[in-house]
């Protein structure tokens, strides 16, 4: 059994979720996790929780490229009663992109640190949007972690430098990797994959995002999360089924809410 730790649901046509479900389930993808990325979608994500309660959870929070928006900023108490429902089992995502600068770089940093007071509050993981940033990243990370205590988190979709995992490993975060790690590229971030430590990575899709080899150019879904397991198997010098074991008790492990 694989677990897709974070897809978008809610950016498939609604007609196509029923489908979109049975291929994961053919493919042995028995649960996903659907990300908010705005307060005013959160009702989106919680009702595709609510309909299809054996196999989706949700998350809810704010996308680093929407810290600008009107409702781009909401205060902690607001995220804590946003995650307040019980298909809800984390927050997020949110974190800095500085890649695309979509929003002021203050506001992403605020909004960041927000949802880590949250997580804090809460004890539900953090999923952490981390692109051209991991300076900052880990910066906040450390200054939240000394000023308030430890906090649950996940660098979703990991493609950033060896120092900003190893970083965010002794913090007690967790990796997530996606189809980026099949990408022909991407050979360092499969050397990565196969260092840290194994009770820490997880794998997703970021679906519709980044389809993996050998699906490149289609629209990304969680049943293709298989073919990045397979290659950080692979990576790792682990049966397919040792890994599907081991990322669907890490993600169980950081996301209790869901067990």
């Amino acid at each position: 059994m694989l677990i897709d730790s974070h897809c978008h649901l809610d950016y498939f046509v609604e007609a196509e979720i029923d489908a979109i479900l049975a291929r994961a389930k053919e493919a042995g993808v028995a649960h996903m996790v659907t990300i908010g990325t705005r307060v005013a979608q959160a009702a989106s994500v919680k009702a595709l929780a609510e309909r299809f309660p054996d196999t989706v959870w949700g998350t809810v929070g704010v996308h680093p490229h929407n810290a600008g928006e009107a409702d781009g900023l909401p205060t902690v108490e607001q995220l804590i009663a946003l995650a307040d429902h019980p298909r809800i089992i984390g927050l997020g995502e949110s974190g800095l992109d500085y890649f695309y600068d979509k929003a002021p770089r203050d506001l992403q940093q605020e909004g960041f640190r927000r949802h880590i007071r949250a997580a804090r509050a809460t004890g539900l993981p953090l999923a952490i949007h981390a692109r051209q940033a991991d300076d900052d990243i880990i910066g906040i990370l450390r200054e939240e972690h000394e000023a308030g205590g430890a906090f649950p988190f996940l660098l979703h979709c990991f493609s950033s430098g060896p120092d900003l995992a190893r970083q965010a490993v002794a913090l007690g975060g967790y990796i997530s990797f996606s189809g980026i790690l099949t990408f022909p590229k991407s050979p360092e971030l499969r050397a990565l994959a196969a260092e840290l430590p194994a009770e820490r990575l997880l794998v997703e899709t970021d679906s519709p995002y980044l389809a993996p080899v050998p699906l490149r150019g289609k629209r990304c879904e969680p049943a293709f999360v298989t073919h990045t397991a397979k290659v950080l198997a692979e990576a790792r010098g682990l049966p397919m089924a040792a890994l599907e074991e081991l990322t669907t008790g890490n993600f169980l492990r950081l996301y209790p809410k869901a067990a």
